[in-house]
């Protein structure tokens, strides 16, 4: 490539900025906790749509697929912001990171950032797929109601699209380091955490004829029985940091919807839920 095409291409704006069209509506606003990968945990969440992408006539046809792909931005990222595109750009440059330490590895083998799923990535984009439960139309706007997402509440969407699996199920692609599943821990629950589950549980159910803000509000706050068993299946995938994982009766907390849930390792190895408190 010669010099004047170098100072052609560094004289454009290098930076895409894409429009959010949605956010993702979820129990878990918090990173800690937030399963590491989609479809580990069948976790119900949504995405409410805004205008003007959120009219109905935008999805037509979409309820025939089961699956979705997203592409969303993390948006909890240190130093990432909402700036112009320019500054933005600058600001990726200059904190871009060559090499991350994967939690599968121990989380202290360093591997290049392209082949890895780190989110510290020069684009801040995420990019997962998710189960398509329903498509909902309330007051005249789109809310999909998905499951299995690794993303947190209030995470930006920034597009979809239908998963195809003639062509993006690809029968002998090789995995690397990240062949298998995640092994799960051993989940157990004190006599004292699940009282207090019991206590802060709602039974009320039917979503169906509520408005979209007691629909989204029900993912995000409302605890009911289900929740007890995602709660488990969460922390069974440790979210604790690689480096801490030795460590016992250490407490850890997550979020979840309205409650800290407390959790530490005991001398099997099993997390213990140790208590589960209403956030005030």
């Amino acid at each position: 490539m010669s010099s004047q095409t170098h100072q052609q291409l560094a004289s454009y704006d290098t930076f895409h900025k894409a429009p959010i069209i949605g956010y993702h509506r979820a129990p878990l606003s918090q990173k800690f906790g937030a399963p590491r990968q989609p479809n580990l945990v069948g976790l119900t969440s949504a995405i409410e749509m805004i205008a003007p992408f959120d009219t109905p006539a935008a999805f037509v046809g979409l309820e025939e697929f089961s699956h979705l792909w997203l592409s969303w931005q993390f948006h909890h990222n240190r130093g990432a912001s909402n700036n112009d595109a320019k500054n933005e750009n600058a600001s990726n440059s200059q904190s871009f990171r060559a090499q991350v330490r994967p939690p599968r590895l121990g989380g202290n083998q360093k591997i290049g950032v392209f082949a890895s799923r780190s989110m510290y990535r020069p684009s801040q984009l995420g990019l997962s797929v998710v189960k398509l439960e329903r498509l909902q139309v309330i007051e005249g706007r789109v809310i999909l109601i998905i499951s299995g997402a690794d993303m947190i509440d209030g995470t930006p969407i920034i597009d979809i699209k239908p998963y195809v699996a003639y062509s993006d199920s690809i029968e002998h692609a090789q995995s690397g380091f990240a062949t298998d599943a995640p092994v799960l821990l051993d989940v157990s629950m004190t006599n004292e955490a699940q009282t207090q589950f019991l206590t802060l549980i709602n039974s009320e159910n039917d979503a169906a004829s509520l408005s979209s803000e007691a629909v989204i509000s029900k993912l995000q706050q409302q605890l009911v029985g289900e929740d007890k068993d995602l709660i488990q299946a969460l922390i069974a995938q440790d979210p604790r940091p690689a480096y801490r994982r030795k460590e016992i009766n250490t407490t850890f907390i997550m979020r979840y919807k309205s409650v800290d849930v407390s959790f530490c390792q005991n001398e099997l190895g099993t997390l213990q839920i140790v208590a589960i408190n209403e956030v005030l």
